[in-house]
């Protein structure tokens, strides 16, 4: 974790109460049991990941790094995100890419205004950074003689911050770079280009990006967004969505061929989440596809995580859609079939496959090893399955070793997802996905969930879940419930193999969802106490659950308690969860049956707040965060106090 930690020897028994200024101690103490001997079911190495949605403003504008809105023209009106000035014209004849054709031509014959453009970047600008160097690129061509384009990046105030020229010549489309560095920071700047001598030139492509990226991959991510994904340390990585998979309708559904290749040649889509909400249109919200399936497979390479794509079912979004004819019928789905099949070789395949050939060509011979895909996000009815069976089959005859991914619709319960689990043991689905945006009750009312399941049923995953207090911002109290629930999905680790929450991302002066795991601004970024919740899990994974139980059942609810325990046999300790939802203190002993007494060393991690509405915000990131101490535990019992509306994680070595 990136926060600083003060560690200090304790005993496992202090009195955490004392410190965080509580008093009220429950005199009772709860006997929990934990079976050391009896090795319970392996916790996949995929059981805590991320899904990331390109909604907030997540990709264009957030984690893809290109500070450049509109960069080809291809929004529906070609200017959006441009402001120009003197004689600036929108053409498409000989163009330099076929699927993006609208490029600017630029005339000086303006002297005293000058002929340009200017780019207001994303969400009122673009952040730059004090000696910080970016790389400028275009697509150019010249009508006669050549021309020189002056380059600048220009702050909130007009002040220049950077300054070059570079020169034009030829009537054949060439790429040119320059790079700038700043001289100062402001996190509302624009990117202007102004014709220098007379002539003509018409340009493409006009893009800015940050020399560093995380990794420094060309055409990459922002890097503070891009590693406190990897600072999760996810076993999982599901994209591109959610809904837009899906689309409004069957022409603006994400369509994954469109996604790699060139980046120049990648068409642009509309984004459904810019009109979507009502209250929250954002009529500049597009998809460049910069951020394509390549990428997403390299980032999921990058951060550790396996990737997990999910692709459309045929069906347009069923919230937003009642038109029949746009979903594709069942007799012509093979495209979409085919497009599932050229995926698995587009990920797999070897260099002289088709679709091998296409990866290795963009830079990455070796397979990504793809071990899941998903058919559809959030369908539900009689019309999903008849759609997923055709996918399943075809898959399963040419993959075999693929774990393919259902839907149980979009509501944890009910009538359609009933049917939907009814359809989806039929179908023998590998896994399952639930969703689930619900209030802290029903959290913590819930912790049992998957205890009843059954376990010769397909698989869960819970693929989109949060929980939303009434203020739907990313509080302590929604952190704390989740953390509760959470103990639940480790303690079946047997039914459910993965979760991920949602959504990831979301810009604070461009949002349409919340709450949201990571929120940034222009130049800043800021974790939640959501995120230090799903943090702790995915580094304290473990291989293995422990039966743990409080009167022979599991401690989940009882007096505001809930608890897991796992053994990590790689880094062979014993690894205790457990919440306190409870306005008051809690005794707790856990006695670790079939392990021999003896002093071993351990860490105890809290979060906690006294503040159930407690936020971390760009201004006050820190306000709820993790501390760590270290602690010894004597015997074979772990005794503690733990603090009031508190996530204590405890680890101890063997």
């Amino acid at each position: 974790m990136k926060h600083n930690l003060k560690k200090t020897c304790l005993t496992a028994s202090l009195a955490f109460s004392t410190l965080l200024g509580f008093q009220q101690v429950n005199a009772q103490e709860y006997n929990v049991q934990v079976d050391t001997k009896k090795v319970g079911s392996p916790i996949q190495k995929t059981m805590y990941g991320i899904f990331f949605e390109d909604i907030n403003f997540g990709a264009d504008g957030g984690l893809y790094a290109e500070l450049v809105k509109n960069r080809s023209f291809e929004f529906d009106h070609n200017l959006v995100g441009w402001l120009p000035f003197g004689n600036v014209k929108v053409m498409n004849s000989n163009p330099c890419f076929d699927k993006n054709p609208n490029y600017v031509q630029i005339s000086y014959d303006k002297e005293l205004t000058g002929s340009g453009l200017e780019n207001e970047g994303f969400a009122k600008g673009m952040g730059i950074k004090a000696d910080e160097t970016y790389k400028f690129s275009v697509y150019a061509r010249c009508a006669d003689a050549p021309v020189k384009l002056k380059v600048q990046l220009v702050n909130s105030h007009s002040d220049i911050l950077a300054s070059t020229e570079v020169e034009f010549s030829g009537k054949e489309w060439k790429k040119y770079s320059v790079e700038l560095k700043s001289r100062s920071t402001d996190a509302h700047s624009k990117l202007r280009l102004t014709l220098v001598n007379k002539g003509v030139v018409d340009l493409d492509h006009i893009s800015l990006f940050p020399s560093k990226t995380f990794k420094g991959r060309e055409n990459g991510m922002r890097e503070d967004l891009a590693q406190a994904l990897a600072d999760l340390h996810p076993g999982i990585f599901r994209f591109p969505g959610g809904c837009i998979v899906e689309g409004t309708n069957l022409a603006t559904r994400y369509q994954w061929k469109n996604t790699i290749g060139a980046v120049e040649n990648r068409p642009t889509n509309i984004n459904r989440w810019n009109y979507t909400f009502g209250d929250k249109k954002y009529f500049d919200y597009y998809q460049s596809y910069g951020l394509g399936f390549y990428e997403y497979f390299q980032l999921s390479e990058d951060i550790g995580a396996e990737p997990l794509p999910v692709l459309s079912c045929g069906l347009s979004c069923q919230f937003e859609n009642h038109d029949p004819n746009e979903n594709c019928a069942v007799d012509k789905l093979q495209p979409f079939i085919q497009d599932a099949l050229d995926l698995i070789e587009f990920a797999n395949g070897p260099s002289t496959s088709k679709w091998g050939k296409v990866r290795t060509d963009m830079g990455h011979p070796a397979p990504f090893n793809l071990k899941f895909i998903a058919i559809g996000n959030e369908q539900w009815g009689p019309l999903y399955p008849e759609r997923l069976e055709p996918f399943l089959k075809a898959i399963r005859a040419k993959y075999p070793n693929i774990n393919v991914i259902g839907t149980a619709g979009p509501s944890p319960d009910g009538k359609d997802f009933e049917f939907g689990w009814k359809e989806m043991k039929r179908l023998k689905s590998d896994l399952v996905d639930e969703h689930y945006y619900k209030d802290p009750q029903w959290f913590l009312s819930n912790a049992k969930r998957y205890d009843n399941y059954d376990r010769k049923a397909p698989k869960v995953f819970a693929g989109e879940y949060a929980c939303h207090p009434k203020s739907k911002k990313n509080d302590f109290e929604g952190a704390l419930c989740e953390s509760a629930f959470m103990t639940g999905f480790e303690r079946n680790a047997d039914v459910v193999k993965m979760c991920t929450y949602a959504p990831l991302f979301a810009h604070v002066d461009a949002w349409q969802w919340r709450p949201d795991l990571i929120w940034f601004d222009n130049l800043k970024s800021v974790k939640s106490v959501n995120y230090y919740v799903q943090q702790l899990y995915g580094m304290n994974v473990g291989t293995n659950v422990l039966t743990t139980t409080y009167n022979n059942g599991p401690l989940a609810g009882q007096d505001g308690l809930y608890a897991s325990t796992a053994l990590d046999k790689n880094k062979m300790e014993i690894i205790v969860k457990i919440a306190n939802t409870s306005k008051e203190v809690r005794k707790v002993k856990f006695t670790l049956n079939g392990l021999k007494a003896a002093e071993r060393k351990g860490t105890h991690t809290i979060l906690t707040s006294d503040n159930i509405d407690a936020e971390n915000t760009l201004d006050k990131p820190n306000t709820v965060v993790p501390a760590t101490k270290e602690i010894s535990v004597s015997g074979n019992a772990l005794q503690v106090e733990l603090a009031p509306q508190s996530f204590n994680l405890y680890t101890i070595k063997l």
